[in-house]
């Protein structure tokens, strides 16, 4: 083996050993898609289990096959004050304890019924000055946002306005002679 080889090798192999102390793999990367937001990818994964139990699949697509948690996170992201912001954060950052707590069990381990009564319960709560009531305060704020933006975000996306709501860019013709109770209804169920 030639020397100019051997020492190049050996300079890379001490340097590459030299960063191995500064990597720190015992963090969460942080989602960089959202700048005013820390969420990591494991957050992100259980919005969209909370949005799929809003908004489950059936005959039609879900809330997670049509990506509503992206959604979340920008409407999060870009229209709240940075006080709601935080205020949803935490309340992410509480829901697995709090389901834990409550149920004993992660939030995939729940059936669809006890994840679907654990919604309800929590968009219920209210909280006080305590610790703990601040605590469910930001666990009903982050369940009840995330509620409403799965419903805004399903109803207004390409899927639902295109496939299965009969949408018309321009409205049809005119026509005085059709009584209203003879219109069909438009089917938002598929």
């Amino acid at each position: 083996m030639n020397r100019r080889h051997a020492l190049r090798h050996i300079a890379l192999i001490s340097g590459g050993l030299a960063l191995i102390p500064s990597c720190d793999f015992s963090k969460e990367d942080i989602l960089a898609a959202y700048k005013n937001l820390k969420i990591t990818a494991s957050q992100k994964q259980l919005l969209g289990m909370v949005s799929d139990t809003i908004i489950p699949a059936g005959e039609i697509k879900g809330a997670l096959e049509i990506e509503v948690p992206d959604f979340i996170l920008v409407m999060v992201n870009d229209c709240f004050t940075k006080e709601n912001q935080d205020k949803f954060s935490a309340g992410l950052s509480a829901f697995p304890d709090y389901v834990k707590e409550t149920t004993g069990k992660k939030y995939e381990d729940l059936s669809t019924k006890e994840k679907e009564a654990l919604i309800l319960e929590t968009a219920k709560l209210e909280g006080d000055e305590s610790e703990e009531g601040q605590r469910k305060a930001a666990v009903a704020y982050f369940v009840n946002s995330t509620k409403r933006f799965t419903i805004q975000g399903y109803m207004a996306s390409e899927y639902i306005q295109t496939e299965i709501v009969p949408y018309s860019l321009i409205p049809g013709e005119y026509n005085g002679a059709v009584l209203i109770t003879d219109l069909q209804k438009p089917r938002i169920n598929g």
